[in-house]
Parts: structure tokens; sequence; C-alpha cells
């Protein structure tokens, strides 16, 4: 009941936008169907059709919630690493392990359940075995990124159990630029971690339907400096009682230490485009970034170990360490990560006759490793992952309303780490599935259906175990217009999904995460059955969607406290229960005026999650995010554009036994932009100031929310243009 008060409440308060008077009728012109050709000449998808399918479809009628970002919009957002640049989203928080390793969650889910793709397929890494590994996805070369749930989600493997994040970039041509190469540039300064970066790409037609591609990005960043205090009120209560030199270095502001990064990319690709849509291509690229992890506060350090050390020290012993690679009593580990991959893409798309419009072929390859290095500078453990992903479509042609794709897909992954703190053996994934998503236009009302065959196994020939699941997942959906600009839609899915190595084979001292992990090798596929009911609304100058959603998960795997300890560090234990996820989303908008081409906009978003572990010892889900409020003030359309904010984060007091209470806080942000050839050029250049008056803000979502508080204030400038 207490979800449906909360949703009713954020509804009528949405919804309560939508009467005022308006000085004038919002130009709905720029969201019309299919591309949109930008002043350059340059193709844009509109941000009303959803790419991330084997065909395009209309975001108004899809059964589930999508978020589509691009342009303007993604300029204001970007940042270093996936996670964050969509963390202001609805539904969607991040992992935030410092600025430098952020995946989004979304609706409180993540690692082995959301998917991050590029283009479609895999992002070829171990962001899923630990918080700390960076995702080898770049969001400066973004396109577009989208974010889908429900049937289309099925597409992608039952890791998309939770959902979808597809980041577009344009490795690989599509279409021929018409008035000889084209550019597109980002650039960027921002005042809180000293961050430089700039990435470039072009693609060039060679004649005969062939385009060139070439695109370089670097990224640059110092120790970030956060508002406020650097440690939770909960550690510095620790080291008050603890005294001496850890209850002084308690009480830091300023720069977290070891948090600056260093990244670049490039990459080069070919394409051939037809001219009666056949197209083939390729791309490769190469990725590295040097990142350190934010410093630790090591409070009830054993000091009678800290006198052995440094007395194996005064008598030449200068291999004596701590076991966890400490280089002295207060959690100055300085470990950094240096990560390199190179990676491979291909696509096709052959077209069809008679019942099929085409063929669609996309897969990858990639070779991953990277090192954690020591403050000694020795490599303390490394990873290595080679994957390979490929999937092919068959695209119906749409007949008498009836329209969809089928497809099959391969995934092969072999993982190894050496080292220390080689906490999860060898293992090799093998995953073949076939897939279907169908859609019928019955006029008044839309349906569409999916359906996911998978067979996954994993092996571990370091342990002798094999394990192998077929799973089943599908999926129901449909919309219908309800008149007045409203159309409501309703889906529901039956998922499953099989354990993943990580979870079943992890046994050993994890760093990141600071507690020994250990797998189950017997777990059973979890299974998740769930609905959602999104509302949109449109009209002259309004617009508003609302969704509400609710998942029961079987044998749910989390991890749990055992209450031992080992090394120094607490245990914990994967398990399985029964779970239940269920909140809501509601964003709206509404116009104030229109002065000329500039729309000036009230917008608002409020977003809510809750998560409990089912059955006896149950209890909350930990690490979910609290109830959240975004709004404020908008103009857009024009040459010049701009946006006030407030964004407020509630306490969040549902926590496990193991997890502290986070405070609320609230953030005030401003932007102005300027699009100095025009609006309807892709050159802006656009000011921000984000946390403005410099509050204390923790992500309740983070491993680190009690050492690693979010960024301080932060002015940030950057520039996008493209020719």
């Amino acid at each position: 009941m207490r979800l449906f008060a909360l949703l009713a409440g954020s509804a009528v308060g949405v919804m309560a936008l939508a009467p005022l008077t308006f000085a004038a009728e919002a130009d709905e012109a720029s969201e019309a169907q299919g591309a949109v050709k930008a002043g350059d000449g340059h193709s844009l998808p509109s941000p009303e059709i959803v790419v991330s399918a084997p065909y395009q479809r209309d975001r108004q009628v899809v059964a589930t919630a999508v978020t589509v970002l691009q342009g303007d919009d993604l300029q204001l957002e970007q940042r270093s690493t996936i996670g964050e640049t969509l963390a202001r989203q609805p539904g969607v928080s991040a992992t935030f392990f410092g600025p430098n390793a952020s995946r989004p969650i979304l609706r409180g889910l993540d690692a082995e359940r959301v998917r991050v793709l590029t283009d479609g397929i895999g992002s070829f890494d171990v962001s899923n075995t630990s918080v700390d590994h960076a995702v080898a996805v770049n969001p400066l070369l973004a396109d577009r990124i989208e974010i889908l749930r429900g049937p289309a989600a099925l597409l992608y493997g039952s890791g998309a159990i939770g959902g979808v994040v597809n980041m577009r970039d344009l490795r690989i041509p599509l279409e021929v630029p018409e008035a000889g190469p084209h550019v597109d540039a980002v650039a960027g300064l921002a005042s809180a971690a000293e961050e430089r970066s700039v990435a470039a790409s072009v693609n060039a037609p060679l004649g005969g339907g062939f385009v060139a591609h070439l695109d370089g990005s670097f990224f640059e960043s110092g120790d970030y400096r956060t508002g406020g205090l650097v440690f939770s009120d909960h550690l510095r209560e620790e080291a008050a009682e603890e005294g001496g030199e850890v209850a002084e270095e308690a009480q830091a502001r300023g720069r977290l230490e070891n948090t600056a990064a260093r990244r670049w990319d490039v990459a080069g690709g070919l394409g051939w485009i037809g001219q009666n849509g056949a197209n083939f291509g390729f791309a490769v690229s190469h990725l590295e970034n040097r990142y350190g992890i934010p410093n630790s506060l090591d409070v009830g350090h054993d000091h009678d170990h800290e006198e052995e050390e440094a007395t194996a020290l005064a008598e030449g012993d200068h291999d004596h360490e701590d076991g966890h690679g400490h280089e002295d009593g207060h959690g100055h580990e300085d470990i950094t990560l240096n990560m390199r991959q190179t990676r491979v893409d291909v696509r096709g798309a052959v077209p069809l006759g008679g019942a099929f419009k085409e063929l669609k072929l996309r897969g990858g390859w990639a070779s991953y490793r990277h090192d954690e290095i020591e403050s000694t500078g020795e490599i303390g453990t490394s990873f290595f992952n080679k994957s390979w992903e490929a999937r092919a479509e068959l695209v119906q042609a749409a007949q008498g309303g009836w329209q969809g794709a089928s497809g099959v897909q391969y995934f092969s992954r072999n993982f190894n780490a050496v080292g220390e703190e080689a906490y999860i053996p060898a293992n090799e994934t093998r995953q073949f599935g076939l897939f279907t998503l169908q859609e019928f236009d019955l006029g008044v009302a839309r349906l569409e259906a999916g359906a996911r065959y998978e067979h996954t196994n994993v092996k571990s020939d370091v342990i002798g175990r094999e394990r192998t699941f077929d799973s089943l997942s599908v999926s129901l959906g449909g919309s219908v217009d309800l008149g007045g600009g409203f159309r409501l839609a309703l889906s529901g899915a039956r998922s499953e999904r099989a354990p993943a190595a990580e979870e079943m084979f992890a046994n050993g001292a994890h760093a990141a995460t600071r507690a020994v992990e250990i797998g189950n090798p017997d777990f059973r596929k979890e299974r998740q059955l769930g609905a959602e009911a999104v509302l949109r609304g449109r009209g002259a100058g309004w617009r508003v969607e609302l969704s509400g959603y609710i998942n029961r998960f079987d044998n749910y795997i989390f991890l749990s406290p055992t209450g031992a300890e080992a090394d120094e560090l607490p245990v914990f234990q994967y398990n399985q229960a029964d779970a239940r996820f269920y909140g809501f989303e509601a964003e709206g908008a509404v116009t104030l005026a229109q002065l000329g081409d500039t729309r000036v906009e009230l917008t608002g978003l409020v977003d809510y999650t809750r998560a409990d572990v089912l059955g006896a010892g149950g209890g909350p889900v930990p690490r979910i995010p609290p109830l959240r409020f975004l709004g404020g003030v908008e103009a857009s359309g024009g040459v010049i554009g701009g946006r006030v904010e407030v964004e407020h984060a509630t306490a969040q007091r549902r926590i496990t036994t193991f997890e502290t209470e986070t405070p609320a806080w609230t953030m005030v942000n401003a932007s102005v932009s300027w699009k100095p050839f025009g609006m309807h050029s892709q050159t802006t250049l656009m000011l921000q100031a984000n946390n403005i008056f410099d509050v204390e803000a923790r992500r309740h979502t983070s491993f680190l929310k009690d050492v690693a508080p979010l960024f301080g204030r932060d002015f940030r400038l950057s520039v996008r243009f493209g020719f």
C-alpha cells in the first residue's frame, strides 16, 4: 500500500503541472518521427524513436519505460563513466566507486542483471565482477544512449533481466556523409577533479558507398574535491573513539587522495553502404585507462601489528606486509588499476524480399587485461578476459500491422585472474540463445510479445566444477490509446537467469569490497516474475510519464555476512532467497512561456525503489537507492538555453545489518548553453555549475559511500560541434 500511496502522491504532483496556463503552445515539430537532419547535414534519430532493437520503434507505444539521451541532453549529463552519465535519469542510480569506476543501477538491480552494451554488443570487460572495475565504454564518444526494459531486453540475454543500457557510437558508419568528411568533436574542462578531455571522430566518404572512420579521445583528471567532510559521521565517530592520528585524519576535507585518472583510446573503421539498404563494416579499437581507487580510513587497525611491521622494516625486512598491500597504518593503499582492451567489431545488413525485410548481423571480439598496482609499483593482481559475441537477426516485413524479428546469439568468455587477490578462479562461460520479438498494431491498441531460450555452460577446470543451465524467458505487453493525449501500457514478464561464475566460484579476499567473498557452485537458476504499468500523456505544452513496477524473484542471489572474519576481513557468503522489488518513476514538463524559438519549461522527476529479501532471516536488500526528487526550470529550442534545478535524495534508513544509514542531501545545479551557428546546428557551447552550495552528498548505492562522497562544487565548460 505504501508504494501506491507514494505513486499516487507523485502522480498528483506531476499531473498538477498540466492545467497551468501557457503563454504559448510548445513546438512539437522537433519530435517528429524518423531521422532529423541537423543543420550540418548529419542525420540524428528522433528522441521519440528507439533504435536498440532490430527495427526502429515508436517510444510512445513501447509497453515498458524507455529513456533516450542524445544531443544537448547528453552533453549536459556527459561524464567520464557510463554510470555517472546516466545517474540522473528516471529509475537509474550508479555504483560510484570513486569518480573513475561507476556502473549504472536500474531500479535497484546491477552487475549480472544489467547489460551494458556498445551498439548492441557487450562491453567485454570485468566490470560485472567487482565495483572497482571500470566499464570499458567511453561516454565521450557516445552519439546516443538508450535505457530499456521489458520485451526488447530479452533480445540481449539473461544478463538483461534488470534492463539494458545501450551506447551507440559511429565507429562502423551507417550513412554516407552528404557534403564530404563529417567531423564530430567534444572537449571539456571541469574544476572539481581538474578534468581535461577531448574526443573527436571523422567519417569520410571514399566513393562507391565506402566510408572510412577514425576517432580518438583523451581524458585526464586529478584527485577530486568533495563537498564537506571526506569521511562519514559513522567513521568519524569510530575514529574519535580510537583517538590519535586516526581521529585527526578523520576530519579531512577537500580532495580525496588517489582518485586521479588518465585514459585514451583510438579506433578506425570502414563501412560500405549500398543503395538498397545493404551495409557492411568493421572497426578496430584500443583503450587504455589508468585510475586510482579512493583511499579508506583504517579505523580499528591492529597497532601491535603495526609495531611488528616497523620492527621488521628497521631490521631490513622490506618484504614484510600486513597481507592487504597496506603501506601504513591508516589504509593508504594507493592502489591503481591499469586497464587495456583491444576490440574488433563487425556489422552487416542484407536486404531480403517477401516475408522478410532484412538479415542483420553483429559481432565483436575483445582481449582485455587490467593490473591492480600497489603503492610499491608492483602488480598485486591481474585480471584477463577474452570474449566474443555474435548475433544474427531476421527482421520481418510489416504486414497488416504485424512486424517482428527473430534471431540467434552466441557468447563466449574466458576469464582468469593471477595474483594475491585472485579470489575468482579461472573459468569459462558459453551461452547460446534463440529469441523473438513480435508486435501487433490493432489500431487503438498495440500488442508486443517476446521470448528467449538460452543454454549456458559455466565451468572452472581449476576447481573441477561445471554447471549447465537451460533458461526460458517470456514477456507480453500492450498499450492502448485512452484519448486526450494519454496512452496506457501494461506488460508482464517471466525471466530466468543462470548464475554467473563469480556468484558460484568466488572464494577469497576481495580488497575492493573489503571482504572475503565465498560463492556457491550449487546455485539454482534465478527466476523473476514482473509486471509494469506506464501512463504517457502529451499535449500542447505539456507531457507526463508515470510508471509503476513490481518484480518477484525466486532464488535471488545476494551477498550476506556470515559473522566470521578471515585475514581481519568480514566473510560474506553468496546466498539465494526469494526477493521482491517494487517502485515507481514519474516525470513531466509543462511549458511556462514561448519566447520566439525558445521554450521555457517547468520539469519534474521522482523515483523510488523498495527491495526486500523474503522469508526467514530476510530484510532489506543492500544498497538500494532512496526516494529522489529532481525539479527545475529549463529553456530550450533556441540559440540560448539554460537550466536551474534542485536535486534531493532522501535519507536511506532501510539498511541491512552490515550497512550504515545514508543522510539526505540536496544539490542545486545550473547551466547555460549557446548555439553560435543557429539553433539547428550541432555546435553547442555549455557552461555548468554543479553542487553550487558545495554540500556533502553520499550515494547509498556505493560501496565507498562512507569514504568517497560525491563531487563538491564543480564548474564545467564543454563544447560539442559537428560539421
